[in-house]
């Protein structure tokens, strides 16, 4: 396995730099991921030999991009499996595939009394468009609570699901504290009172395979950034009968069929929902990044990242005075801590002085602070590249942050 993670880790120019005078142990993956050279050169060959405008031009370059760019399509809606490439909506990433599904389809389907059900445990981009909607609509947002494991309450869940409930919206795994939430489950219970239910996977891409026929959910948005690829990229996957109900929610060039000055008519799927020029080389390196996962062994990585995690969990606890904030008995490869005498943000800072990169704060998961009255906390996640020894030079460091702050 080690010769397997140095071959990896090779292919990672960010990873061979060294922080502070030491070896960077980069462990803020839950943020973003580094990318792989594959992916950098497809985004070095776009810009060096094929930059063009996709769609509308006969010319060369224009059909080099053209091709990249849907063949881009192709290799995601295979990955994800998806029915048809007509399901893969490219986007600038989650939030704005969640925001497109608040505003081109909840806007429109629902009304007053309707619910929308979320959990305690959402990213602030899987609840403030919500909170909009229900604002415009009269739609009620509701939120099922987690208990004090940090693993989410599916009776309390279950409780609150009705015929008034019209979509539940829910993260494969908190991006914040790492649980990992039985998504086909609540699908199940979902669909039975008649709601749609639109998955966050944004923590799942890197971690593990999507077959989104399988899972059965109306919805789902991931970024490119958190699975090895560029930032500023992201992918909605969407059943044809809900992306049918949808409504255009920017008008602008491709989005179209027909303009006159008295009415215009839309384009097909997904066309209808990707106006004006696109992220081209974006797209074109996510294809390249999904490349790169497939060429993994993605059960060999998440037994590896568990390891990582139970590592990480053991050597943590032994630490006086830290708690680890979230400990369901199914997680992601997210560590995420509180000291009795230290504050995030100072740990985070001392651990940077040692070349170990981590996330503070509230994780853009304020609700769920507040759940475990902390303010924030300090964050440690993994990846396919990450080491045993990365991990170990985390726990000796916080043991000296430790000491120091006794």
């Amino acid at each position: 396995m080690t010769n397997m993670i140095d071959a990896l880790r090779a292919r990672f120019p960010a990873l061979q730099q060294q922080v502070n005078g030491q070896p960077l142990a980069y462990l803020d993956n839950a943020a973003t991921t580094q990318k792989p050279d594959t992916v950098i050169q497809a985004l070095l060959d776009y810009y060096r030999q094929d930059n063009a405008n996709v769609h509308r031009a006969v010319h060369t370059l224009a059909g080099r991009a053209t091709r990249d760019y849907e063949g881009a399509r192709d290799r995601i809606a295979q990955f994800i499996n998806a029915a048809s490439r007509e399901n893969v909506i490219f986007t600038r990433g989650t939030t704005e595939a969640i925001n497109l599904v608040a505003y081109s389809w909840a806007r429109h389907q629902l009304g007053e009394g309707d619910e929308i059900l979320i959990t305690e445990l959402e990213h602030h981009s899987n609840i403030v468009p919500w909170q909009l909607i229900c604002k415009e609509t009269g739609a009620v947002l509701k939120a099922a609570p987690v208990k004090d494991s940090g693993e989410l309450d599916m009776a309390a869940l279950q409780g609150l699901l009705s015929s008034r409930t019209k979509l539940v919206a829910i993260g494969d795994a908190s991006n914040a504290i790492g649980t990992i939430n039985p998504v086909a489950e609540i699908i199940t219970l979902a669909h039975k009172v008649g709601a749609r239910v639109l998955v966050d996977a944004a923590q799942a891409m890197a971690h593990h395979s999507l077959d989104v026929q399988a899972l059965d959910a109306d919805f789902v948005a991931f970024s490119a950034h958190k699975m090895y690829g560029p930032t500023g990229f992201g992918v909605l996957y969407g059943k044809t009968e809900v992306l049918e109900q949808a409504q255009p929610w920017q008008g602008g060039g491709d989005m179209i069929e027909t303009v006159t000055l008295e009415e215009s008519t839309w384009n097909a799927l997904p066309y209808r929902f990707e106006a004006g020029t696109p992220n081209i080389a974006d797209a074109i390196a996510t294809g390249a990044a999904v490349d790169f996962m497939q060429s993994l062994d993605l059960n060999a990585v998440a037994e590896h990242e568990q390891r990582l995690l139970q590592q990480a969990t053991e050597g943590l606890n032994a630490v006086d005075g830290l708690r680890i904030i979230g400990t369901a008995p199914k997680k992601a490869a997210i560590v995420s801590f509180v000291m009795d005498t230290a504050h995030p943000q100072d740990i985070g800072t001392l651990l940077d002085e040692n070349g170990i990169a981590v996330r503070t704060g509230h994780h853009c998961a304020m609700p769920l602070m507040a759940r475990f009255d902390v303010p924030g906390t300090v964050r440690a996640s993994f990846a396919a590249y990450n080491t045993a020894e990365e991990v170990e030079r985390l726990i000796d460091s916080v043991h000296r942050i430790a000491r120091l702050f006794a």
